[in-house]
């Protein structure tokens, strides 16, 4: 498996273009197309937040058969809470995609981002759905990245390819996340291209899985958005002998490189938390269960007092105790060892005469790494979060203006 440079046009037969489209404002990229010109095997995840915006519901739909060729995006609005304008506004994204690049409106995958209650400016969704479409190309996965962004400060991209069955098989991805990150079974937006050959029941059950290790891992702020999904689209253009039993070695071979990418898209998308000046990661170690660990670890991730420590540089292991605590979680408490980065900073749940420097010179780094270690089982799991700053309060304030 070799990591690469590229995009959702990495694999062959897509392609991609993102195109401004000016829905808040002038010289921004806000809508983007990816096209396979092949039916390609699709699946997708998608928030569980009871309000939802009505291209997740449009999406189920179109993705009943197992089939799409191409997905359709904007930021700037997420068209979400419009009511039966913003559902006809979702469905004339599709049927105007599907018209100007000649397939079937249900092979469309519909997604929006950006501020919830505001009507389409359909109008410019329609000319920039125009103008993406007919600039398509194996260049365009940046320009695709690029307008999905919101109050990304960078965009999100990553490209694996391994060997699979004598064939070179390329996944390619992009994302874009940055506030109302708290994803459960979704993420913010996430779009993965591949070109293997693999059944419909096999791609749906890894990208569950992966979902799971990846964007559900990760959080900024504890909130779960209304427009959360993560779709693949698989068209077969690998020649790979076709990977159809859940398990099997080419299953794994793919499923590790499929990871690769949404783990590196997740940490991209924590990273890039608003306002956020360290990726900080939580690994759980020897934990009764990988639910048990799992818990745990986002619960700290999630803490507003751990994250506001890890900004201001305080090597408060309290906080993160009292994070583990309240994750639902059964355990003993007087068995655990907390560790900030190398430096050990408690042991058997009692904290250690620690050296303050060196913990401080753990928490100026990029990534800031805490490792709980329950002694009480051999399950693990890492989360990835990030620290809250002062510019958290100041970006949110007034993100509809």
């Amino acid at each position: 498996m070799k990591i690469a440079a590229g995009s959702v046009t990495f694999p062959q037969g897509f392609l991609a273009q993102g195109v401004c489209a000016e829905i808040k404002r002038k010289n921004k990229m806000y809508l983007a197309i990816i096209y396979s010109p092949q039916p390609a095997r699709a699946a997708a995840v998608y928030t569980t937040n009871k309000v939802r915006a009505a291209c997740i519901d449009i999406n189920r739909f179109h993705l009943e058969d197992g089939v799409a060729q191409a997905v359709v995006v904007n930021s700037g609005n997420a068209n979400a809470c419009t009511g039966e304008q913003g559902l006809a506004d979702s469905i004339a994204m599709a049927e105007l995609t599907g018209q100007c690049l000649q397939i079937r409106p249900q092979d469309v995958i519909v997604a929006s981002t950006g501020v919830i209650g505001v009507y389409m400016p359909m109008d410019r969704i329609e000319d920039g759905i125009t103008r993406a479409a007919s600039a398509l190309s194996r260049d365009g996965g940046h320009n695709a990245a690029l307008a999905l962004m919101t109050t990304d400060l960078v965009q999100k991209e990553a490209a694996v390819e391994t060997e699979i069955g004598g064939k070179v098989v390329r996944i390619g991805g992009i994302a874009k996340g940055s506030g109302m990150i708290h994803p459960n079974m979704a993420t913010m937006l996430a779009f993965i291209t591949t070109d293997a050959a693999i059944s419909s029941h096999c791609l749906k059950q890894m990208l569950r899985d992966s979902t799971d290790s990846s964007y559900n891992m990760i959080s900024v702020d504890g909130d779960t958005s209304t427009n959360d999904m993560v779709v693949i689209m698989a068209n077969g253009e690998a020649q790979n002998p076709l990977i159809d039993e859940v398990g099997s070695a080419d299953y794994q071979l793919f499923k590790e490189a499929l990871d690769l990418v949404n783990i590196t898209l997740a940490k991209k998308i924590a990273r890039d938390g608003e306002g956020a000046t360290r990726l900080i990661e939580v690994q759980v170690l020897h934990a009764p269960s990988e639910d048990a660990a799992r818990k745990i670890a986002r619960t700290i991730t999630t803490s507003n007092l751990t994250k506001a420590a890890v900004f201001g540089e305080d090597a408060n292991w309290g906080r993160i105790f009292a994070a583990a605590g309240r994750a639902g979680v059964d355990f003993d408490p007087h068995r655990v060892d907390i560790y900030l980065g190398q430096e050990k900073m408690a042991v058997d749940g009692m904290g250690l005469l620690f050296d303050e420097e060196r913990a401080r010179q753990e928490l100026k780094k990029a990534t800031v790494v805490i490792k709980v270690d329950l002694k009480q089982g051999q399950a693990g799991a890492v989360a990835w979060g990030c620290d809250l700053s002062y510019d958290y309060i100041r970006i949110n304030a007034d993100y509809r203006t």
